[in-house]
C-alpha cells in the first residue's frame, strides 16, 4: 500500500479525522516521523520524483500543531533513555526526524521547530563533518539526466560504463533509479567520478544544474540543494537538536560490497562524532526501504554500535518495534493533513499488515 487510494486519501481517512475517531482510537507505542526538509520560499520543483519528500512550511506548521494538540512529541533523548530501558515513553509518542542535512534543515526548518518548542533528530551523511559545500551525489546525477538531450546516453568512468535512450519524463527517472543501484556498488571515490563525467559529457546551461549549485548565488537554490557543513552541525546541536548517521555518502547499502558497507555504517560516526564532540548514537538507512535495506545491513548497524537504527516505512502507532529496523512514516508534499494522522495514529500501517504489505520480515531477521 505505498500508494494511497483515492477512497482512503480523500473519503476515509478525513472523516475519521474529523470526526477524531484517530485520536481516539491510536494505538498505544512510538510512531517516528520522517522529513527530508523545507521546500524554500520561491523554488519552482524540478521534478515529482526529486521534491515530493520536502514539504512547505506551512505544512510542517499545521503537522507538528496536530502532534501537539493530540499526541505526545518526545525528544531523540527520550528515545535515547527508553532504547536503553532507563526510561517509559508517554502514551501516544512521537519522534520527529530528518533525513540527508540540507541546509533548509538549519535555515528553514529550525526556526519552525524552535517556534513550536520541539526537538528533532537530523540524519547527515559524513559529507556535513566536513568544510565544504556539497551536493548529494544522487541528486546531482538526477539533475543530469533530466536535463541531457533527448536519444542515447553512454557514460563511461573507471570501467563503468552504463547507457540507455533519454526521452520521456519516465524514461529519465528509470534510467536515474537503476544508475543510483549500480554506482552504490562501487566506493565513493569512483561513484563521484562517474557523476563527475556525466556532468561534463551532457553540461547543462540551466540554472539548476548540478555544477552550478554550490557556487550559485541564488539562496534558493543553496538551500535546496547543497548539504550542512560543521560549522552548521554546531549551530543545529547547539539549538537543542540530535545529530544522527547516514552514512558516509548515502549509497544503497544492500548494492554496496560488505566491506564498503560497514564502512559507510561506521566511519561516519567517527566523522560525525568528532566534528560535534558529542555521541552519535542513531542511524538511518540511505533511502530505508525493503529494497535498499537487507537483514545483513541491519546486522551492520547494530554491530557498528548505534543504541537504534531507523527504516523510512512501516511507521505508526501500534507498530512492531525493533531497535535497529525502527520503523517510520515518510512524510511527502502530497500528504494531506488528515493522511498524515492516519499514519501516526497506526491506521495506516495496520492497513498493510492486513493487505500483508508490512516490514515486519526484515525487524524478525535481529530477533
Amino acid at each position: 500500500m505505498k500508494i494511497v487510494s483515492p477512497l482512503l486519501k480523500h473519503v476515509l481517512y478525513p472523516a475519521l479525522a474529523k470526526a477524531g475517531v484517530l485520536r481516539r482510537t491510536a494505538a498505544a507505542g512510538l510512531a517516528v516521523v520522517t522529513y527530508h526538509g523545507i521546500i524554500p520560499a520561491g523554488y519552482e520543483p524540478v521534478d515529482s520524483t526529486l521534491d515530493s519528500s520536502l514539504v512547505s512550511a506551512q505544512t510542517l506548521r499545521r503537522q507538528l500543531s496536530l502532534l501537539k494538540r493530540n499526541y505526545n512529541v518526545v525528544s531523540p533523548e527520550d528515545v535515547l533513555l527508553w532504547c536503553e530501558g532507563g526510561r517509559e515513553l508517554p502514551s501516544r509518542a512521537v519522534l520527529l526526524t530528518c533525513d540527508d542535512g540540507l541546509l533548509n534543515n538549519l535555515t528553514d526548518m529550525l526556526p519552525i521547530l524552535q517556534e513550536e518548542g520541539l526537538r528533532c533528530l537530523f540524519f547527515v551523511t559524513g559529507a556535513s563533518a566536513g568544510d565544504a559545500r556539497t551536493t548529494l551525489w544522487y541528486e546531482e546525477l538526477f539533475l543530469v539526466l533530466l536535463r541531457a538531450p533527448a536519444g542515447p546516453v553512454v557514460v563511461s568512468s573507471k570501467g563503468l560504463e552504463i547507457g540507455g535512450t533519454l526521452g520521456t519524463r519516465e524514461q529519465r527517472r528509470a534510467m536515474w533509479w537503476d544508475t543510483v543501484k549500480r554506482l552504490s556498488e562501487l566506493d565513493s571515490e569512483s561513484r563521484n567520478a562517474f557523476v563527475r563525467a556525466a556532468k561534463l559529457r551532457y553540461a547543462s546551461t540551466d540554472a539548476t544544474a548540478p555544477e552550478e549549485l554550490v557556487q550559485s548565488d541564488d539562496s534558493t537554490l543553496e538551500r535546496r540543494f547543497t548539504l550542512l557543513t560543521r560549522s552548521n552541525l554546531v549551530q543545529l546541536s547547539s539549538a537543542g537538536m540530535t545529530v544522527g548517521s547516514h552514512t558516509l555518502s548515502h549509497p544503497m547499502l544492500s548494492r554496496s560490497p560488505a566491506e564498503l558497507a560497514r564502512a559507510e555504517i561506521r566511519e561516519s560516526r567517527i566523522r560525525l562524532e568528532a566534528a560535534l564532540g558529542k555521541r552519535v548514537w542513531a542511524f538511518a538507512y540511505p533511502f530505508g526501504d525493503a529494497q535498499s535495506v537487507t537483514p545483513q545491513v541491519l546486522t551492520m548497524a547494530r554491530d557498528a554500535g548505534y543504541q537504534a537504527a531507523f527504516l523510512n516505512i512501516g511507521g505508526g502507532l501500534g507498530t512492531e518495534l525493533t531497535r535497529h529496523a525502527m520503523p517510520r512514516i515518510h512524510v511527502t508534499a502530497e500528504m494531506s493533513l488528515a493522511e498524515f494522522e492516519a499514519h501516526v495514529a497506526g491506521l495506516h500501517a495496520l492497513l498493510q499488515r492486513r493487505a500483508g504489505r508490512t516490514h515486519r520480515g526484515l525487524g524478525a531477521a535481529l530477533n
